[in-house]
Protein backbone atom coordinates (compact mmCIF):
# COMPACT_ATOMS: atom_id res chain seq x y z
CA UNK A 1 0.00 0.00 0.00
CA UNK A 2 3.24 2.41 -0.19
CA UNK A 3 2.67 2.67 -3.38
CA UNK A 4 0.48 2.37 -5.84
CA UNK A 5 -0.19 -0.52 -8.58
CA UNK A 6 2.70 -0.71 -10.90
CA UNK A 7 4.95 1.03 -8.27
CA UNK A 8 4.37 4.06 -10.62
CA UNK A 9 4.76 6.59 -8.07
CA UNK A 10 4.63 6.70 -3.68
CA UNK A 11 1.67 6.23 -2.20
CA UNK A 12 -0.11 9.48 -1.59
CA UNK A 13 -1.97 10.35 1.64
CA UNK A 14 -3.36 12.85 3.78
CA UNK A 15 -4.12 13.05 7.15
CA UNK A 16 -7.00 13.52 9.40
CA UNK A 17 -6.29 14.51 12.85
CA UNK A 18 -9.69 14.70 15.12
CA UNK A 19 -9.33 16.73 18.00
CA UNK A 20 -12.96 17.97 18.36
CA UNK A 21 -13.71 16.49 22.16
CA UNK A 22 -15.02 18.26 25.05
CA UNK A 23 -12.63 16.03 27.17
CA UNK A 24 -15.68 16.18 29.82
CA UNK A 25 -13.35 13.04 31.62
CA UNK A 26 -10.42 15.25 32.18
CA UNK A 27 -12.19 18.19 33.31
CA UNK A 28 -10.28 20.18 30.77
CA UNK A 29 -9.15 20.62 26.87
CA UNK A 30 -7.10 17.58 26.81
CA UNK A 31 -5.72 19.29 23.76
CA UNK A 32 -3.82 21.75 25.23
CA UNK A 33 -2.32 19.47 28.35
CA UNK A 34 1.31 20.04 28.15
CA UNK A 35 3.79 16.91 28.14
CA UNK A 36 7.06 17.45 27.65
CA UNK A 37 6.27 21.40 27.71
CA UNK A 38 4.66 21.09 24.58
CA UNK A 39 0.70 20.84 24.06
CA UNK A 40 -0.69 17.68 23.27
CA UNK A 41 -1.90 18.49 20.09
CA UNK A 42 0.71 20.49 18.95
CA UNK A 43 2.63 17.23 19.68
CA UNK A 44 0.05 15.48 17.40
CA UNK A 45 0.63 18.02 14.38
CA UNK A 46 3.98 17.83 14.70
CA UNK A 47 3.91 14.06 14.58
CA UNK A 48 2.03 14.02 11.28
CA UNK A 49 3.60 17.07 9.50
CA UNK A 50 7.20 15.03 10.17
CA UNK A 51 5.33 12.12 8.18
CA UNK A 52 4.60 11.83 4.68
CA UNK A 53 1.12 12.86 4.60
CA UNK A 54 0.15 15.70 2.88
CA UNK A 55 -2.15 17.73 3.98
CA UNK A 56 -2.90 17.75 7.40
CA UNK A 57 -6.63 18.28 8.77
CA UNK A 58 -7.20 19.32 11.99
CA UNK A 59 -10.61 19.01 13.23
CA UNK A 60 -11.98 21.56 15.84
CA UNK A 61 -15.57 21.32 17.59
CA UNK A 62 -15.37 21.80 21.86
CA UNK A 63 -13.10 24.43 22.51
CA UNK A 64 -12.37 25.37 19.75
CA UNK A 65 -11.18 29.13 20.04
CA UNK A 66 -9.21 28.07 22.93
CA UNK A 67 -7.24 25.78 21.02
CA UNK A 68 -6.84 27.16 17.72
CA UNK A 69 -4.15 29.75 18.87
CA UNK A 70 -2.00 26.51 19.01
CA UNK A 71 -2.08 25.75 15.40
CA UNK A 72 -1.22 29.10 14.41
CA UNK A 73 2.33 28.40 13.34
CA UNK A 74 1.60 24.81 11.90
CA UNK A 75 0.75 24.78 7.66
CA UNK A 76 -2.54 22.77 8.85
CA UNK A 77 -5.81 22.80 7.37
CA UNK A 78 -8.68 23.39 10.35
CA UNK A 79 -12.04 22.25 10.16
CA UNK A 80 -14.66 23.08 12.58
CA UNK A 81 -17.30 20.24 13.52
CA UNK A 82 -19.88 22.16 14.75
CA UNK A 83 -21.62 18.74 15.28
CA UNK A 84 -19.19 17.51 17.36
CA UNK A 85 -21.87 16.39 19.85
CA UNK A 86 -23.41 13.71 17.49
CA UNK A 87 -19.70 12.07 18.03
CA UNK A 88 -16.64 10.94 16.60
CA UNK A 89 -18.17 10.38 13.14
CA UNK A 90 -19.08 13.57 12.99
CA UNK A 91 -15.21 14.97 12.71
CA UNK A 92 -14.28 12.09 10.78
CA UNK A 93 -16.97 12.96 8.33
CA UNK A 94 -15.57 16.89 8.34
CA UNK A 95 -11.89 15.66 8.17
CA UNK A 96 -12.33 13.51 5.13
CA UNK A 97 -14.64 15.84 3.18
CA UNK A 98 -11.73 18.49 3.62
CA UNK A 99 -9.06 16.50 2.48
CA UNK A 100 -11.33 15.30 -0.70
CA UNK A 101 -12.02 18.95 -1.18
CA UNK A 102 -8.03 19.92 -0.91
CA UNK A 103 -7.53 16.95 -3.52
CA UNK A 104 -9.04 14.41 -5.64
CA UNK A 105 -6.04 12.44 -6.68
CA UNK A 106 -5.06 11.33 -2.48
CA UNK A 107 -4.68 7.51 -2.67
CA UNK A 108 -5.62 6.96 1.06
CA UNK A 109 -6.29 9.32 4.29
CA UNK A 110 -4.80 8.35 7.65
CA UNK A 111 -7.02 8.92 10.66
CA UNK A 112 -5.45 9.50 13.89
CA UNK A 113 -6.46 10.97 16.99
CA UNK A 114 -4.82 13.63 19.21
CA UNK A 115 -4.61 12.21 22.80
CA UNK A 116 -2.35 8.99 22.21
CA UNK A 117 1.17 11.04 23.86
CA UNK A 118 2.98 8.05 21.95
CA UNK A 119 1.81 8.72 18.12
CA UNK A 120 5.00 9.37 15.95
CA UNK A 121 5.75 10.40 12.89
CA UNK A 122 7.49 6.57 13.52
CA UNK A 123 4.15 5.69 14.20
CA UNK A 124 2.72 6.60 10.76
CA UNK A 125 5.70 5.31 8.57
CA UNK A 126 5.22 1.88 9.87
CA UNK A 127 1.67 2.16 9.18
CA UNK A 128 2.23 3.48 5.37
CA UNK A 129 5.40 0.29 5.31
CA UNK A 130 2.94 -2.09 5.93
CA UNK A 131 2.62 -3.31 2.22
CA UNK A 132 -0.12 -5.28 2.04
CA UNK A 133 0.07 -8.53 -0.39
CA UNK A 134 -3.49 -9.78 0.15
CA UNK A 135 -5.32 -7.12 -1.20
CA UNK A 136 -6.29 -5.40 1.88
CA UNK A 137 -6.85 -1.73 1.37
CA UNK A 138 -6.71 -0.58 5.43
CA UNK A 139 -4.04 -0.71 7.96
CA UNK A 140 -4.29 -0.52 11.62
CA UNK A 141 -3.04 0.04 14.50
CA UNK A 142 -3.15 -3.17 17.08
CA UNK A 143 -3.35 -2.49 20.69
CA UNK A 144 -5.24 -3.72 24.01
CA UNK A 145 -6.56 -6.65 22.11
CA UNK A 146 -8.40 -4.71 18.64
CA UNK A 147 -7.87 -2.86 15.77
CA UNK A 148 -7.68 1.50 16.09
CA UNK A 149 -6.78 4.37 15.32
CA UNK A 150 -4.42 5.74 13.75
CA UNK A 151 -5.29 3.42 10.89
CA UNK A 152 -5.22 4.25 7.40
CA UNK A 153 -7.41 3.90 4.68
CA UNK A 154 -7.55 3.36 1.03
CA UNK A 155 -9.50 6.16 -1.05
CA UNK A 156 -12.38 3.41 -2.06
CA UNK A 157 -13.08 4.00 1.39
CA UNK A 158 -13.37 7.28 1.64
CA UNK A 159 -17.44 7.39 0.43
CA UNK A 160 -18.18 5.20 3.28
CA UNK A 161 -16.58 7.18 6.24
CA UNK A 162 -18.02 10.37 4.98
CA UNK A 163 -21.44 8.60 5.81
CA UNK A 164 -20.46 7.26 9.26
CA UNK A 165 -23.15 8.34 11.62
CA UNK A 166 -22.93 7.66 16.43
CA UNK A 167 -19.86 7.63 18.33
CA UNK A 168 -18.19 4.45 17.09
CA UNK A 169 -16.73 6.13 14.71
CA UNK A 170 -13.40 4.73 12.93
CA UNK A 171 -13.04 2.20 15.52
CA UNK A 172 -16.45 0.31 14.44
CA UNK A 173 -15.86 0.27 10.93
CA UNK A 174 -12.59 -1.11 11.87
CA UNK A 175 -14.66 -3.69 13.59
CA UNK A 176 -16.62 -4.45 10.65
CA UNK A 177 -13.63 -4.73 7.96
CA UNK A 178 -11.74 -7.09 10.47
CA UNK A 179 -10.85 -9.45 7.52
CA UNK A 180 -9.81 -6.71 5.14
CA UNK A 181 -7.26 -4.68 7.49
CA UNK A 182 -3.71 -5.35 7.99
CA UNK A 183 -2.75 -5.00 11.56
CA UNK A 184 0.52 -3.36 12.89
CA UNK A 185 1.09 -3.95 16.62
CA UNK A 186 1.61 -0.81 18.17
CA UNK A 187 0.85 -1.36 21.80
CA UNK A 188 2.61 1.78 23.34
CA UNK A 189 -0.44 3.82 21.72
CA UNK A 190 -3.13 1.84 24.00
CA UNK A 191 -2.01 5.21 26.26
CA UNK A 192 -5.00 7.79 26.17
CA UNK A 193 -4.81 10.77 28.29
CA UNK A 194 -8.87 10.92 29.09
CA UNK A 195 -8.70 11.23 32.71
CA UNK A 196 -6.06 13.19 35.63
CA UNK A 197 -5.20 9.96 36.60
CA UNK A 198 -4.01 8.94 33.25
CA UNK A 199 -1.98 12.13 32.94
CA UNK A 200 -0.58 11.98 36.43
CA UNK A 201 0.91 7.73 35.44
CA UNK A 202 1.73 9.35 32.43
CA UNK A 203 5.72 9.37 32.73
CA UNK A 204 6.42 11.85 30.23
Amino acid sequence: MAEVAGGMRPFRFGLVLLAAGASTRMGRPKQLIEIGGKPLLAKAVEAALASAAWPVVVVLGANAEAIRPVLARYPVLITDNPAWTEGMASSLRAGVATLQAFSRSLDGALIAVADQPAFSAAVIARLVAAQPTTGQSIVAARYAGRLAVPALFGREHFAALAALTGEGGARQYLADHAAGTVAVDLPELAVDLDTPEELAAWPG
